[in-house]
């Protein structure tokens, strides 16, 4: 699957599920990821839940459903392989635009941005074969 394609063109909401390293497990609303690579996406985090347990067990899945009738959408399996905080990078990714005050690198406003290899695409409903 082209994910960088179909995150381009698909209008939905995502969820992204972690647990920390004692198998306690989080969901949480996510915009589309930021596709980086053939097989690699990102997410700007806040040092929140999600980030947190991420430190200590950097496995997570995200489902994505598409807009309109049906159950039409992916799940990503995902192992996390970096992470920056406040960059450039992370400040040109970001698809609203925030005035100078909220990147000022104040700690109420650090932001992540948390790489993750893609390890593998199903579709949303079924087991289905990889996407």
């Amino acid at each position: 699957m082209n994910v960088d394609h179909y995150f381009e063109s698909a209008k939905g909401r995502g969820v992204l599920a972690t647990a920390d390293g004692e198998g306690k497990v989080d969901a949480a609303i996510y915009a589309r990821p930021h596709v980086l690579g053939e097989a690699t996406v990102g997410f700007i985090m806040r040092d929140r839940l999600s980030h947190a347990n991420l430190q200590s067990n950097p496995h997570a899945a995200y489902l994505f459903m598409e807009d309109g009738g049906g159950y039409k959408g992916v799940r990503l399996f995902l192992t996390k392989v970096a992470e920056e905080k406040n960059t450039e990078r992370l400040f040109a990714l970001r698809r609203k635009q925030y005035s100078a005050q909220d990147q000022s690198g104040d700690p109420k406003t650090e932001l992540f941005l948390v790489t993750f290899q893609i390890d593998k695409v199903l579709p949303l409903v079924g087991a289905g074969e990889e996407v």
